[in-house]
């Protein structure tokens, strides 16, 4: 045990996790030059085009220092503020951590949140100034900010540039010396914990665990602490880059897959403890929480025969990704689909372009929303995900919302700008602080609602792409909000509700029917396009109907036969009105969506 070293990469998203994982992979000689590629551990064809990090991932290397041969168990982790929770999950098998900041960009928002998760798990930190080559780093400046903003001490902090391999093997040798071996008793009875889980096409569910006392053996009846339920351990492996290597027993402090031979991923719960089935432990390893959704969205496929295409391929995301969560429900404008859980907003874009891309899906999907308490007058509280569930306005004694905990570190020279953008997003100071002369972070309290929509590209915007930003949830407070309708030839169409500050509801209203007028096609008759709040209209807009020339055959004669014409046709075109219904094309509800 002495001799392992389990630890994880953690920083904010495109500081160099990736790249430095492969060089300590080919530093330890695990890949050849012929095998290597570079982010090698992004295994997902999205997470290489896009140059991002969406599952964590394990590999164990064999490395040698001073003629003493020891194993490294490296975990590779996102960066994104969405798959935080990815983050949590590793290192809690994870005894150290590499604090890895960019030698010219310095500590950003999620670099904080991250080493927040780290020393709540007790881990050892070593602090990683990357890209030292770059003619823009500025590495002793960076040190003072991670001392500053952080409050570790950064004057032994690694140098290295990941990209060429300068002062890797030095930061190998560092990690061997300063993270600590893992603890726990080889003798005891077995207790390891699943810190991930994932589908095998030949294996079925397969489990990766941190086992902290005792071992676990091939063959051996094993039972999950959360459910109680036991299965035999067919096969064990160690993560290697290149292939799974097979063993026989997974000692205390090692971690490697479990293979129990399970058709769905869904009995492996990350988090939850195994044990002997003869001979169970006590106590489980902590007391870790499952992922919570934080954005619900409804996704339908546009085709509505691909209803049951779409729950299979769901159902076959989710052995992939435990941190989705969906069920069955019905619109009356888009059809039969599903109200899926996501992590943020990042993570609704992924799993909907891995839906389309490789399951061959067409979809649409309506505006994200969060969940709310809604306090009905007779005293009951029911949490609502979809606007449109809102009960009536006049049975809602008050409704709560999500607030977030919000960090912004920004450049000086773009405060002004983002105070005013968070201001008018309703958030509320708490915090500010200059970390050095030119960069500010600040905190702030806000609504989920006002940042799931459009609240990152407007901030990266208005800072020329500068500013960093993070948040953490922390409670519900009650908020003076309303339903806001829109009706299309006076029916209201479900999937464009949105939940809405009172005071913003007019603004609101207004824009969207301006940009549903422009995008409904013309019809034969006028189209009222309303925004209500209740049965109280508060934005109208109208769709001229398409001219028809009734007068076209009428050539020569008396203008009493033009008239004549004119008459029947406006007789006809009020029948139409009262009886037609309008066909919105997909484009409408999409670009809607967008400018919402």
């Amino acid at each position: 045990m002495e001799n392992i070293r389990n630890f994880s990469i953690i920083a904010h998203i495109d500081h160099g996790k990736s790249t430095l994982a492969d060089r300590i992979i080919q530093e330890c000689g695990s890949v050849t030059e012929r095998e290597m590629s570079s982010q090698m551990m992004d295994t997902m064809d999205i997470e290489q085009e896009r140059g991002i990090t969406i599952k964590a991932q394990s590999v164990r290397l064999d490395y040698v220092k001073d003629g003493k041969p020891y194993v490294l168990n490296l975990i590779d982790t996102p960066g994104h503020v969405d798959f935080s929770y990815e983050v949590s999950k590793s290192l809690a098998s994870s005894d150290g951590a590499l604090l890895i900041v960019d030698a010219a960009q310095g500590v950003e928002a999620q670099t904080i949140a991250n080493v927040y998760l780290a020393l709540d798990n007790d881990l050892e930190l070593i602090p990683v100034i990357n890209k030292i080559d770059l003619p823009a780093a500025e590495p002793e400046r960076v040190a003072e900010e991670i001392e500053e903003a952080i409050g570790i001490d950064a004057t032994d902090a690694c140098l290295v540039s990941a990209k060429s391999g300068l002062g890797i093997r030095e930061l190998i040798d560092s990690i061997v010396d300063r993270v600590p071996a893992p603890v726990g008793d080889p003798e005891a009875t077995t207790k390891a914990i699943i810190y991930d889980s994932w589908f095998d096409t030949y294996l079925g569910a397969l489990a990766l665990v941190r086992v902290f006392d005792g071992e676990i053996q091939k063959g051996q009846n094993i039972k999950l602490m959360s459910s109680g339920e036991e299965h035999q351990v067919l096969d064990l492996m160690y993560p290697h880059p290149m292939k799974k290597i097979k063993t026989n027993a997974i000692k205390s402090g090692e971690i490697g897959i479990v293979v129990l031979g399970l058709k769905e991923v869904a009995v492996i719960n990350v988090g939850d403890t195994i044990t002997d089935a003869k001979n169970p432990t006590a106590e489980p390893v902590g007391d870790y929480e499952p992922a919570k959704p934080f954005v619900f969205a409804g996704i339908y496929p546009i085709d509505t025969d691909k209803f049951e295409d779409l729950r299979d391929a769901l159902d076959k995301l989710r052995l992939n990704d435990s941190s989705l969560s969906f069920e069955p429900e019905t619109s009356v404008a888009l059809g039969f689909g599903f109200r899926v859980g996501f992590l943020g907003m990042l993570h609704m874009e992924v799993i909907k372009e891995r839906l389309e891309r490789e399951y061959n899906l067409d979809l649409i999907a309506s505006a994200p929303s969060v969940v709310y308490n809604v306090y009905l007058t007779n005293g009951d509280m029911v949490e609502v995900q979809n606007p449109s569930q809102l009960p009536e306005i006049q049975k809602i004694d008050h409704i709560e919302e999500p607030y977030v905990r919000a960090t912004v570190i920004t450049p000086a020279e773009y405060l002004g700008n983002i105070i005013t953008l968070l201001v008018s997003k309703r958030g509320n100071q708490t915090k500010m602080t200059y970390l050095n002369e030119d960069r500010v972070m600040l905190e702030y309290e806000i609504p989920m609602n006002e940042i799931v929509m459009d609240f990152y590209d407007t901030l990266k915007s208005i800072s020329k792409g500068y500013a960093s930003f993070d948040y953490e949830p922390i409670d519900f407070k009650t908020g003076d909000l309303v339903k806001l309708d829109i009706k299309v030839a006076g029916e209201a169409v479900d999937a464009l509700s949105v939940v809405v500050p009172r005071n913003q509801a007019l603004p609101r209203g207004r824009v969207l029917v301006k940009n549903m007028k422009e995008l409904i096609p013309r019809q034969l008759f006028e189209v009222a396009v309303q925004a209500s709040l209740g049965s109280q209209i508060i934005a109208r807009e109208t769709v001229k109907s398409m001219g028809k020339n009734v007068t076209a055959k009428c050539y020569g004669g008396d203008i009493t036969r033009k008239r004549k014409l004119l008459e029947k046709q406006k007789a006809g075109k009020k029948r139409m009105k009262s009886i037609g219904k309008v066909q919105l094309p997909q484009e409408a509800f999409m670009s809607v969506l967008k400018m919402d």
